[in-house]
């Protein structure tokens, strides 16, 4: 009986029979022809995964595109081409924020659709469409600066902040650039403050033995850092930047609003928040309304969007193309691998 695994004819060891030479050359000729059809079929199945999930994507590219056409907004109603009498409204819902997310506000596309809404022809108004927790104070300002700039431009349009649920911080910034400030009695509004929020863990590290070994080329780089006692110095230092930026926010209201404002109470600028009712009472809203009795207010009959708005797609298949991608490269990379090992066999 010949060995298992059989040898190569010229590596055989049992040269006492006379056939045993032929006999473990044909087994090892089977084995080896066997091996290569299996790494073949192999190969061949994985081309064939390659190209079903490239059938699939593309498949499924087409439909979300198509369903992203589908739901498309007024934004193709937003340019100046439209000269009858309407309300321009621009909406502010969401955080502000620099990104462009599809629940975020942030400056860049806000000031685009403030400017083609001030540009347009056939607009009465310009009214803000605010229902937003507040967010960054520096998207805040160039969103306020930007309605300051552009009210100077066109003198004879009037800017509404129309406040629905809430109008609170960074949105409440923007929205004292405004002529007049409508609110549900029922809104909240206010929130005239800055935040920075920060934790302590200190003593939770020491009880389960966790040690930092945070190191830094400065001595403040580590300020804040949450597994250390808070140093006085630093407080002290973080408590002004806080208060500088909370002095351009009490300025920029004070300057919005002007007498409006019926108070000198020093709380308003506190961070307090009242409903729509109190705001008005203080001054810091006018009057109580919504878009629908400004619209009659002003005696027009329908009001054109001119938010820039954001596909939400546009992020799903920018995600989906990076996985799908990252799959197909690691096919072809197993693949090639396999080949190669194939090779050097």
């Amino acid at each position: 009986m010949s060995d298992w695994p059989p040898k190569p004819q010229n590596e055989s060891t049992n040269s006492n029979s006379p056939n045993s030479n032929n006999v473990t050359g044909k087994e090892w000729q089977i084995l080896e022809k066997a091996v290569l059809a299996s790494v073949e079929e192999q190969r061949r199945s994985r081309r064939w995964s390659i190209f079903f999930k490239c059938l699939g994507f593309a498949y499924l590219l087409i439909v979300l595109i198509a369903m992203s056409k589908s739901c498309t907004t007024s934004t193709t109603k937003s340019t100046t081409n439209i000269s009858s009498d309407h309300l321009a409204v621009v909406d502010i819902i969401g955080t502000i924020d620099s990104s462009s997310g599809s629940s975020t506000v942030n400056s860049d596309d806000t000031n685009k659709a403030l400017k083609r809404a001030f540009e347009a022809s056939g607009s009465k108004a310009v009214a803000l469409n605010i229902n937003s927790p507040g967010g960054s104070p520096v998207q805040s300002d160039e969103i306020w600066q930007e309605i300051r700039y552009l009210k100077k431009q066109h003198p004879d349009k009037k800017v509404y902040a129309v406040i629905g649920d809430m109008g609170a911080s960074g949105a409440y910034y923007i929205a004292s650039a405004a002529d007049e400030i409508i609110v549900n009695p029922s809104s909240l509004v206010g929130s005239i403050g800055v935040i920075m929020p920060n934790y302590g863990l200190s003593g939770l590290t020491q009880k389960l033995g966790i040690e930092d070994r945070t190191m830094t080329s400065g001595s403040n780089k580590d300020i804040l850092s949450m597994t250390k006692p808070l140093d006085p110095a630093q407080k002290q230092h973080v408590q002004s930047v806080l208060d500088n930026v909370h002095g351009h926010f009490i300025n920029a209201v004070k300057e919005g609003r002007g007498k409006r404002l019926k108070s000198n109470d020093p709380a308003i600028f506190s961070g307090l928040f009242w409903t729509g009712e109190q705001a008005i009472t203080l001054g810091v809203a006018d009057r109580r309304g919504s878009l629908t009795t400004l619209m009659r207010d002003l005696k027009v009959d329908q009001k054109v969007d001119y938010t820039v708005q954001r596909n939400p797609f546009e992020s799903i298949l920018g995600r989906m193309g990076a996985k799908i991608g990252e799959g197909i490269s690691s096919s072809l990379a197993d693949q090639l691998q396999t080949s190669q090992n194939a090779k050097i066999q």
